[in-house]
């Protein structure tokens, strides 16, 4: 008989093994002797990168499912409503260039076709505005809620920005009180292999070996076990997405009272892009950028100079700005024998459209959903593992690389060699050619769970001044009067919002003082 697998070792801790240790734990009832054992080994001595401050709407499943109440989660962790995406100057780097990228689906988005309706009036209003009504809420810093609505619910789609550091602390604490978490803080020295080349356990420091049937490697860009363990290559994307470092700063309110961002802003710049997120107490703002393109120095200057139009030049100074460098990619495959490879130990692309978290929560259900029973049938969960998980990291790296081959903008050779078709996979060439003539649509994409819903291809596709061109086929499934319906639906739905919606700040304020609603 085979192997049963009773026994999970996760090494590394931060937001991506603490997360995956809640999901396996909370599912397999770790707490109970007759549920999977859960092991997290954590270095005394690895600080977390605690840059990656933004999620997607997952991230209120995935905290539910594992006990968390969301009024901890926003009193502990600095959270703050995220409800999409602002793009700055992307486009034509005009002043008054922008677009955004909504956490809604567009009014009647399963009903009729809206792209060929809207297009006859995308000179009095864009396509997110004309569909959704999100933007107008984040552009006044509206919440997704009220103090009346219970956890986890919405009035409007929302995600989180949070403190990552903080919330790494918070989950280790939750997953070692709440769910029978066993955790070992220790250097891992060594690894030993069995016979069958599964690894048999790791040596650690002070607690000797650690044995295991299921070994998730959440190291970090060090990737110890599938990295350097097994020697898994990684896969370079950097002939694709460009960028490979990131300055980030810390950026304090001019005071208690300022507004919180009710989205992320990024603002394009000569050779990259600035993220600013706001948390309740201050703002995590950075440029991640291509070091072919332009060099610390110039990148720092921008930076500041960005930072400076909202606090001045001598609150600016002050600011100490940490440099990460990373190469965008992921490994040939993330299961391999009796190991798996979550978060940056898989692999990273970059900041943008906060897809790192996201396959971390995706990861781990899906190791925890599809858990093998025994050592006979991992080799089988592992083989359909990667096959799901190269197509998803395929298609971020598409939509990602969407944001940046529309560009108008010739300032730079950043932004122009984004546009030579060199840098461009062929997959995203083929559905730029077919969305010439029809919308995105969920015929293009081969998934149920797919990261991104041919709706978010849409409003960055259209955002970006995309036109798609009308024609017999395509016309026989547009309704017009359906469509032109639900933009009026649309429209009320914005004045009632904005009229009954509290900012930001008020809401996270009640919410710390009184806390949510529980269903």
């Amino acid at each position: 008989m085979s192997k049963v697998i009773k026994n999970i070792v996760i090494v590394g801790g931060g937001t991506a093994g603490w997360l995956t240790a809640g999901v396996i734990a909370a599912e397999h009832n770790s707490k109970s002797a007759s549920g999977l054992q859960v092991t997290l080994i954590e270095s005394p001595e690895v600080n977390t990168v605690g840059v990656g401050e933004g999620t997607w709407p997952t991230m209120r499943e995935t905290l539910d499912k594992i006990g968390i109440d969301e009024t901890d989660l926003f009193r502990e962790c600095e959270a703050s409503f995220k409800q999409g995406a602002k793009f700055s100057k992307w486009v034509t780097g005009a002043e008054d260039d922008y677009y955004y990228h909504p956490l809604v689906l567009p009014q009647g988005y399963t009903k009729t076709d809206l792209v060929f309706p809207w297009q006859k009036h995308r000179g009095e209003i864009s396509f997110a505005d004309a569909v959704s009504y999100q933007g107008h809420i984040c552009e006044q810093g509206r919440a997704p809620k009220l103090i009346s609505t219970p956890e986890y619910a919405g009035i409007a789609n929302y995600a989180y920005h949070l403190n990552a550091v903080k919330l790494g602390q918070f989950l280790r604490k939750h997953c070692i009180e709440k769910l029978g978490v066993k955790h070992v803080v220790d250097h891992v020295t060594e690894i030993n292999s069995a016979d069958n080349g599964d690894i048999a356990s790791v040596v650690t420091k002070e607690h000797g070996d650690i044995t295991g049937d299921l070994f998730i490697d959440c190291s970090g860009f060090s990737s110890i076990l599938l990295g350097k363990h097994f020697r898994v290559p990684f896969i370079s994307k950097k002939h694709i997405l460009f960028n490979d470092t990131a300055l980030a700063v810390q950026v304090p309110y001019p005071d208690g009272n300022s507004a919180i961002a009710s989205h992320t802003i990024s603002t394009a710049q000569s050779s990259g892009w600035i993220w600013d997120i706001g948390l309740p107490s201050r703002r995590g703002v950075g440029y991640v950028y291509s070091s072919e393109h332009t060099n610390e120095k110039d990148a720092e200057s921008e930076l500041r100079a960005y930072i400076e139009s909202s606090i001045g030049k001598a609150e600016t100074d002050k600011l100490n700005i940490r440099k990460i460098s990373f190469n965008p990619g992921h490994r040939e495959k993330f299961w391999h024998k009796n190991c798996v490879a979550i978060g940056m130990a898989s692999g990273f692309l970059e900041p943008l459209e906060a897809s790192a978290l996201v396959l971390v929560e995706l990861a781990a259900a899906k190791i925890s959903r599809e858990m093998p029973a025994t050592r006979e049938t991992m080799d089988i969960v592992a083989k359909r593992y990667n096959k799901q998980f190269l197509y998803r990291w395929q298609r971020i790296i598409e939509f990602l690389k969407l944001h940046y081959i529309l560009t108008k903008r010739t300032d730079s050779a950043y932004w122009r060699d984004n546009c030579n078709a060199e840098t461009i996979p062929e997959s995203l060439q083929e559905l730029l050619t077919l969305w010439k003539h029809q919308p995105p649509g969920p015929q293009d994409f081969h998934h149920v769970e797919e990261v991104f819903p041919s709706s978010s291809w849409q409003y960055v596709l259209y955002g970006m001044g995309f036109e798609t061109k009308k024609n017999e086929v395509s016309c026989k499934f547009v309704n017009e009067e359906m469509a032109h319906q639900f933009f009026s639906e649309n429209a009320e739905l914005t004045k009632k919002y904005l009229s009954a919606l509290p900012s930001n700040r008020e809401l996270i304020d009640k919410i710390k003082q009184y806390g949510m609603h529980k269903i």
